[in-house]
């Protein structure tokens, strides 16, 4: 009877919405190192912790007022609740019934209760015995008034503050990394300071002329020595004394050059890594991003404009230049190869990533980066360049939205304006942001008046425009050379007059925004009259 509640227990644990979701949103908000529940709780625990800490400090001194214990009652509730979810949330002990019990179905063995309540234990002892929980734990004990010698425990409640401070943590992660060479220069170091404490000991004792008492003191000057801090209130009398000081002293240098360079090649090693936990922090904080994969020419221009528009964007190249122009210019860069899949997945690429536009200097590492990203999110947008023409169909095929060929394009202006230099330099100006004109598109909607006239029977004169192209998924009644293949859809780049306009295409327009306003008016006004006739 016991083993099929545990089991049931447990399947509706993992089968419940609600649990998974409450489970979720405690690991978002005590867990998860980039979430922004998580940010706002661990500033709150800061304040918290602090206040509490200056309230016992206070105490100390001042007669306690009646609104304190209230206070620190809640300190303590708040620790509390955050001890036992932080216990919950170490592990799912309903996965750990259902393991044993699927186990034993499969192998038709015994499904032994204790050994599944031991491993639920052992998992949870884990935890407790963890140096962060028995700190959790030890920062509760202060609160109990009656033994004022738990107050010394008042510092296991600073300590607490490792668990909110991201840069504390880094600090630890660090130092640990080079735990090899620390362990090394502190048995150097103890090692030192036995010799020269028992050293000064032998000479500096009372019946030697010297006033070192005892063994402590011949300890304490030798580390105050090699600290280079020299109080003065113990000073060495005989000459041997003096000579073994003078010894610790250029040892307790050379020993703290060891250790800083020892920090200093540690930062060194984790500076980019510091650098982009920091980037994907400030990703974390945006609702939708864009993800520029390679920052040459093309690459710039597009972060300019993105920035321009205060859309939020990161930057990812594999070239180390390339990435310290980015930071430079104040951008989000990430030094890394876009087409690794953790790469993108650290740029946030399933989590809120609107779009990948590929703007590297080779095709091949353009469909790479298309693959992966089509890989990891089928849903996302890509825009890809594309330098040699016979690539195009590739990057469709890798799962671009879009290609776009940069040097054709350019070639098609080039040559269809360069009789006409007012156009040509209007063009150019756009480009560069020097001219009042605007390029943007019109929507050809059913049933308004433009729907399967010719170019030639528009009137674009009226409103000042200039018609630079059309954007259709129908291919036109008369053949047109000049088009440019946009996966369903073609680019009819400065049609011929014969070009019949069909519902759903997108009309390319150059002219004042005014113009291009009224123009869309005149189209929806016209589509108005059409639909109260029918």
């Amino acid at each position: 009877m016991l083993t099929r509640l545990l089991v049931y227990f447990a399947y509706f644990l993992k089968t419940s919405t609600r649990y998974q979701n409450a489970k979720h949103f405690f690991r978002r908000l005590l867990v998860l190192p980039q979430s922004r529940p998580k940010a706002y709780f661990d500033v709150f625990m800061i304040v918290m912790v602090v206040i509490s800490v200056f309230l016992q400090l206070d105490e100390v001194q001042h007669q306690a007022q009646p609104w304190h214990g209230v206070f620190e009652a809640c300190i303590v509730w708040l620790f509390i609740i955050e001890y036992l979810l932080r216990a919950w949330l170490h592990n799912d002990s309903h996965q750990i019934v259902l393991d044993h019990y699927e186990r034993s179905e499969y192998l038709e063995i015994p499904f032994k209760v204790h050994k599944v309540l031991k491993a639920i234990a052992v998992k949870k002892i884990e935890y407790v015995l963890s140096p962060p929980a028995l700190v959790d734990l030890l920062a509760i004990l202060p609160s109990y008034r009656p033994l004022r010698f738990l107050r010394v425990f008042l510092i296991f409640r600073l300590f607490k503050l490792f668990r909110y401070i991201d840069s504390i943590k880094l600090f630890t992660q660090i130092l640990s990394n080079k735990r090899f060479e620390l362990y090394t220069l502190a048995v150097f170091l103890g090692l030192l300071i036995f010799i020269g404490s028992t050293a000064i000991f032998l000479f500096e004792n009372p019946e030697s002329g010297g006033h070192v008492n005892d063994l402590f003191d011949a300890f304490y000057l030798a580390v105050v020595t090699m600290s280079t801090v020299g109080y003065g209130d113990i000073a060495p009398e005989t000459p041997g004394g003096r000579l073994v000081v003078m010894g610790l002293i250029f040892a307790g240098l050379g020993i703290l050059s060891f250790f800083t360079s020892i920090i200093v090649s540690a930062f060194n090693d984790r500076a980019n890594d510091l650098r982009e936990n920091q980037v994907y922090a400030e990703l974390g904080r945006h609702e939708e991003i864009v993800i520029i994969c390679g920052f040459g020419r093309v690459g710039m221009h597009i972060a300019h404009q993105l920035a321009r528009h205060r859309q939020p964007f990161v930057v990812i190249d594999k070239v180390e230049h390339h990435v310290a122009n980015a930071r430079r210019l104040g951008y989000l860069a990430i030094h890394g190869d876009a087409s690794k899949n953790e790469v993108l997945a650290k740029a946030g690429i399933n989590r809120n990533a609107s779009a990948i536009l590929c703007t590297t200097g080779d095709d091949v590492s353009n469909v790479y980066i298309t693959l992966t990203g089509r890989q990891l999110n089928p849903a996302i947008r890509i825009i890809s360049r594309a330098y040699q023409p016979n690539n195009v169909r590739k990057l469709y095929q890798a799962g671009a939205n879009h290609v776009i060929e940069p040097f054709e394009i350019a070639g098609m202006v080039a040559a269809e304006y360069v009789g006409q230099p007012v156009a040509f330099d209007a063009i150019v100006g756009i480009m560069h942001e020097e001219k009042e004109f605007v390029l943007d598109t019109v929507h050809a909607h059913p049933n308004s008046s433009i729907i399967n006239k010719k170019i030639a029977e528009i009137d674009f004169d009226h409103s000042k425009l200039m018609l630079v192209g059309v954007i259709s998924s129908h291919p036109p009644h008369l053949k047109q050379n000049e088009s440019y293949q946009m996966q369903d859809r073609h680019f009819y780049f400065n049609p011929k007059s014969y070009f019949e306009v069909q519902a759903g295409d997108q009309l390319v327009v150059l002219g004042k925004q005014i113009g291009i306003e009224y123009f869309r008016y005149q189209i929806e006004k016209s589509r108005l009259k059409i639909g109260r006739k029918r």
